[in-house]
């Protein structure tokens, strides 16, 4: 009998529950649970045979019968059998005998037992002897022991050595849940670094990792494994990671799922799942409990787990509850919980403090709350700055803090860094950071980039009323996407380029939108549309409408309108109105039409 070969052992079965560092391999224990087999192993130590000892001990051990496996332990040992070492020195452990249980780890990883290895190891680590615990990790791990491995890597981990993952790497392909979990962690850490391709692989192999931890019953392993997945798009295997992850009892991951089912429009479902997370101490489905009953206008309930979020530790808590309270007209109470969020470092909650604060007419406090949220990286808080700045008439810090928020991607941020840049004379600049606002949805921005583009293209040919040209410019698209969104300004010019086109239609549709919503000139031009149509009366009240807002042009219209129907003294008294309100060639042109109806209404 080769009295020191490697034995199947008890130890990593799943069925006998281990003190930290003592979990022998599976390659040094047998299961063997029939009472008959027992007894022919009792007869067989008794005999002198050590392999049945060995083996009855380790059997004896597992069930908890330290007083009967420590004799069979040690007569097997004495007998030269290193599996009986190794689970001697684990019995004298659980007995409380540490440096007695070290003696016989010795023995046995010096003769080659790559769990006794791992267990001195692990001994030499808690008493602080980093090098005794380096080397007799080292020697377990480089025997292809899964523990040791992942204990040497903990250990060069914690030491800040680049050996570490090698390590870990080899604990995880060994199927060691947690260095897998470990491993994956760290390479989901370097996807944000590096070129977009070296990322991409990281996310490749964290997944993989994940997926082995996950298999393996690793709860955060599933719960990351799932996020991974949502961020792919791939939303039915995220969901099934993450009820996987919930089950086994991780709140986040029944946080994620909530979010999940509410996104596929299932509120109840998801907030069963919130509700079961938030009673676990998550904040963030605490929140999410909370913005779902405030939708519902349950203000009490919203507050009531906000509260809790607030609890659990989660600074967006108090956030809410600012908002909610602002919601309510509660302005002081809102500034509270504003500058509770704000004090442990909320950068929205920030910059409605501040918000709230210049609505209060306090500038002076508003500032460095807008600043401190601006630096934490609110884009909003960073334009609002700009603002702040703009009305105190400091223009270069404005454009300063606009540049900043509009490198962050704020749309109504670009356009006044592109107004600033159009005064400056610097085109180039200006165009970039027009389109940078009109892409981001800003219709100013969208009317003013058409202008720049405008006044560069050259003119083009006259086309008679009703021949319609299909073909349309940068400039024009431009100016109909502001227009769309209720530009008035663009609305007039769209019309204007329509019938420049002669789409009599078009153009008339877009001036109505602008007259009705108060532009004068846009009135004017349906005014001038209608009447080439022959349709004076209408044109008359679209004129009316533009002169009674202080077009001199629409004004003197209306004068002509009324002397030609020979209604003198009403047309008197727009020529007047004209007169007044210019510009000056209207001006003059009106006044020699109001004497000529004066000498008519005289004669």
């Amino acid at each position: 009998m080769d009295v020191m070969g490697d034995k199947a052992t008890l130890f990593e079965t799943g069925r006998f529950v281990q003190p930290s560092g003592t979990e022998p391999a599976r390659d040094e224990m047998v299961d063997l649970g029939d009472a008959a087999e027992e007894t022919r192993l009792a007869l067989a130590a008794q005999s002198g045979d050590a392999e049945a000892a060995s083996v009855l001990g380790a059997i004896l051990l597992r069930r908890g019968d330290l007083d009967g496996a420590e004799p069979q332990l040690r007569a097997a040992t004495a007998a030269g059998d290193r599996a009986a070492a190794n689970n001697l020195g684990v019995l004298l452990h659980q007995r409380g005998y540490p440096e007695e249980a070290a003696g016989w780890w010795r023995i046995a990883a010096v003769a080659g037992s790559a769990p006794a290895a791992h267990a001195l190891g692990r001994y030499h680590r808690e008493r602080g002897d980093e090098p005794a615990a380096e080397y007799w990790l080292r020697q377990s791990a480089e025997q292809g022991h899964a523990l040791g491995a992942y204990a040497l890597a903990d250990l060069l981990e914690h030491r800040g050595d680049v050996g570490a993952e090698h390590w870990m790497r080899a604990a995880a392909e060994r199927g060691h849940r947690e260095a897998a979990y470990r491993l994956a962690r760290a390479l989901d850490g370097k996807a944000g670094h590096g070129d977009e391709t070296g990322a991409d692989n990281a996310v490749d192999e964290a997944e993989q990792f994940y997926r082995q931890a996950a298999a393996r019953g690793h709860r955060r392993a599933a719960l990351h494994l799932g996020a991974i997945l949502e961020r792919r798009g791939q939303l039915k295997e995220a969901g099934r990671w993450y009820l996987t992850s919930a089950k086994d009892g991780e709140p986040q991951a029944a946080c994620a799922l909530g979010f999940l089912l509410r996104d596929a429009g299932d509120t109840e479902s998801a907030a069963v799942w919130w509700l079961r997370a938030a009673q676990d101490g998550d904040g963030n489905a605490a929140n999410a409990l909370g913005a779902l009953h405030a939708e519902r206008g349950e203000t009490q309930t919203a507050e009531r787990w906000y509260r809790a979020a607030l609890d659990a530790g989660d600074d967006n808590g108090a956030y809410n509850l600012g908002l909610l309270c602002a919601e309510q007209g509660r302005t002081a109470q809102a500034e509270q919980w504003y500058r509770r969020a704000a004090y442990a470092g909320h950068r929205e909650a920030s910059n409605a403090l501040a918000i709230l604060l210049l609505q209060g007419g306090d500038t002076t406090g508003a500032e460095p709350w807008f600043s401190k949220a601006a630096e934490a990286g609110s884009v909003d808080a960073a334009f609002n700055l700009g603002i702040l700045y703009a009305g105190r008439g400091e223009d270069r810090m404005a454009l300063r803090w606009y540049e900043r928020a509009a490198a962050a991607g704020h749309a109504e941020a670009a356009l006044q860094v592109g107004i600033a840049r159009q005064r400056e004379g610097d085109e180039p600049e200006a165009e970039r950071h027009l389109r940078c606002a009109a892409g981001g949805g800003s219709a100013e921005g969208a009317y003013r980039l058409a202008t720049l583009l405008d006044a560069r293209r050259p003119p083009e040919p006259a086309h008679e009323l009703g021949e319609i040209v299909q073909e349309k410019t940068e400039c024009e698209e431009w100016y109909e996407r502001a227009a769309t969104q209720g530009h008035r300004r663009a609305q007039v010019r769209v019309g204007m380029l329509a019938a420049a086109r002669g789409d009599v239609v078009e153009a008339a549709r877009w001036y109505r939108a602008a007259a009705e919503a108060g532009s004068r000139n846009g009135a004017f031009n349906l005014g001038l549309l209608l009447a080439r149509e022959g349709s004076e009366p209408e044109a008359a009240v679209w004129w009316a409408r533009a002169a009674d807002a202080g077009h001199g042009r629409a004004a003197l219209r209306l004068a002509l309108v009324y002397a030609r129907r020979g209604e003198l003294a009403e047309g008197q008294r727009w020529a007047d109105r004209a007169v007044a309100l210019g510009p000056a060639e209207v001006a003059e042109r009106a006044a020699r039409l109001r004497d000529a109806l004066r000498e008519e209404l005289s004669a």
